[in-house]
């Protein structure tokens, strides 16, 4: 273990998979606030491992650059083997429930959809972690995002429904300027129809024109986000960001752990439904509930794994 005056080194292992990327990078970027810490990413896919390796807790050969770790972070089951290989060099933690017995690491974050059983070595996360810093005022412009995501296992897509929805709140909406943009997952025909409805008043962005920071900036600049439930992530982003957050309405599939997520924060009033439009709409009087997982998580791994790391407290909570 690094002495009490260095700042703790953690290592983020990652298979490149966007949303993988981005809980490790929430959790990565409160950590060095909140610790000083070091973060080296490691590509999972440079270090293959076979399969006594992560049985027996043997290290591959790792590049000499990296300082030996206090803490390794894996997200991706693409990580695992290497996180299992690397786990007599320092303190491990995965993020999202891994495939192997939780008894061979030393902790992991887990969302609460998930029910995996509570124990002192796992913490139980509203939705997944995210890099979107809660804001510390909401603009009064009449400016409302749009975020459209596709087929998933765990929604029926339909893009007329989707479509009629977003016209009905733009047509119901008139004095406000709006942005829409899809996702990866959203099918082409919705994708052209959605392009169809660029005005003066309303902006229509293909993600394919956006940016690591792109979400953070929009959402700074809006007072309503509509998110479609497909996706945890997006609908978590945007209820982390504090801006008022409906669900724009699609059919959830038996028993899918997504949804009863999606369905845990509509209960905790953290978003909003369809039915509630008027309420995401309306001029915001008071703040609801904070949700901020990526800030509560690295403040339970500084103190469970980081002890001797933590700084003072200089910083407030929004």
């Amino acid at each position: 273990m690094s002495n009490h005056s260095q700042a703790p080194v953690v290592w983020l292992l990652t298979d490149n998979k966007p949303g993988h990327k981005n809980q490790l990078k929430g959790l990565g970027n409160r950590l060095r606030v909140l610790t000083g810490a070091s973060l080296y990413w490691i590509n999972a896919a440079d270090y293959p491992v076979p399969l006594w390796r992560a049985f027996l807790g043997v290290a591959p050969a790792m590049d000499a650059a990296f300082p030996k770790p206090d803490l390794i972070v894996a997200a991706g089951t693409g990580t695992h083997r290497l996180l299992l290989s690397l786990r007599r060099l320092g303190k491990t933690l995965a993020l999202m429930k891994p495939a192997f017995p939780l008894g061979w690491i030393d902790g992991a974050i887990i969302p609460a959809h998930d029910e995996v059983k509570a124990a002192n070595n796992i913490l139980q996360t509203e939705g997944v972690i995210n890099t979107i810093t809660p804001l510390a005022r909401l603009t009064s412009k009449p400016e409302a995002l749009i975020l459209v995501g596709g087929q998933s296992e765990h929604f029926d897509w339909d893009g007329d429904a989707i479509l009629n929805q977003i016209t009905d709140l733009i047509a119901r909406y008139p004095q406000w300027r709006w942005t829409i943009t899809d996702s990866r997952r959203t099918p082409e025909s919705s994708t052209e129809r959605l392009a169809e409805l660029e005005s003066p008043k309303i902006s229509v962005v293909h993600h394919s024109r956006t940016h690591d920071d792109w979400l953070s900036h929009q959402l700074s600049a809006s007072r309503a986000v509509w998110v479609t439930p497909d996706s945890i992530s997006m609908v978590c982003e945007a209820a982390t960001s504090g801006v008022p957050t409906g669900l724009l309405n699609l059919n959830a599939r038996a028993n899918s752990r997504v949804a009863n997520g999606i369905k845990r924060l509509a209960d905790r009033g953290l978003v909003a439904h369809w039915a509630d439009h008027a309420s995401v709409m309306a001029e915001q009087a008071e703040r609801h509930e904070q949700l901020w997982e990526a800030d509560r998580a690295a403040r339970w791994v500084a103190g469970k794994f980081l002890a001797s790391f933590q700084k003072p407290a200089k910083e407030p909570r929004p």
